[in-house]
């Protein structure tokens, strides 16, 4: 059922779609992308989102842990990158060098499906401030802690634990027991037990955002996620208005949420 994040290729492009019919479009309400703009994408895997931003003309830059996925980017984007118009950093986030190791400012910075990952996320907010250009804009996408796979235990091996919904959620040692009786491996479940620590919910993203100094421009909530079109041939749905607007509960039924935030006072956008 998960087969495609083995698939590097379709992987990357799946990325460059959900990027062009969905990202694109939210994005460019509050970003003028008919001029160029020197934009960052932080854990862009394959770059599969960065070729859109490439096509329409954009500087772009990756910054990835994995160097065999930039290795990958670097192939699928070889035009681009041997012409200069895309760079790769394999680093993590927080060795970053502002001075030595980014090309430039950003004008417009993206994570998705990556916030979840990194931990100590305000410290993050904090840092990610010294990567923009005045008036920069940061796009996230990431799917809701208590959403039914917000775990992450779809990348499960056994079957029922790749499919079962929400046991995430529970204490983390009944979590791990649990994955050791699917017959888990040791790394897979450090790596699951990981997330669990560093996973977020849309309340403390939004409190992280304001008390770090951002503004939320936009938000959108999916009742379906975009990607799912790809997984299970589910067309996308934006989450019910009723749902979006009630604290907690909506962390459990929405599977991505999409937000723009800035430091730089604009008129915004909730949905």
């Amino acid at each position: 059922m998960f087969e495609f994040h083995k698939d590097k290729e379709r992987y990357f492009n799946i990325q460059y779609l959900i990027s062009k019919e969905y990202i694109i479009p939210f994005v460019a309400s509050f970003c003028n992308l008919s001029k160029e703009l020197k934009v960052l994408e932080i854990g862009c895997a394959e770059a599969g989102v960065l070729k859109v931003f490439l096509e329409k003309g954009h500087r772009c830059t990756g910054i990835e842990l994995n160097s065999s996925r930039t290795e990958l980017a670097k192939e699928f984007l070889k035009e681009d990158f041997a012409n200069g118009r895309v760079d790769f950093i394999n680093k993590n986030i927080y060795d970053i060098d502002t001075k030595k190791d980014l090309p430039h400012l950003f004008d417009l910075i993206i994570l998705k499906d990556v916030i979840e990952h990194i931990p100590d996320q305000q410290k993050f907010f904090q840092q990610i401030k010294d990567f923009l250009n005045p008036g920069g804009k940061i796009f996230f996408g990431f799917p809701p802690w208590q959403m039914p796979f917000g775990g992450h235990q779809q990348m499960c091996d056994n079957k029922l634990a790749s499919t079962l919904p929400w046991y995430h959620i529970l204490p983390k040692a009944v979590y791990k027991q649990m994955l050791k009786l699917f017959g888990e491996k040791k790394r897979k479940i450090d790596s699951l037990l990981e997330i669990k620590e560093t996973g977020i919910s849309i309340e403390r993203f939004e409190r992280i955002t304001k008390k770090t100094g951002f503004q939320i421009l936009s938000r959108k909530f999916y009742l379906i996620n975009p990607i799912y079109k790809y997984k299970f041939n589910l067309k996308s749905r934006g989450q019910f208005g009723f749902i979006s607007h009630s604290p907690y509960l909506r962390n459990f039924f929405t599977t991505t949420a999409f937000y723009l935030i800035s430091t730089k006072t604009q008129t915004s956008n909730n949905k």
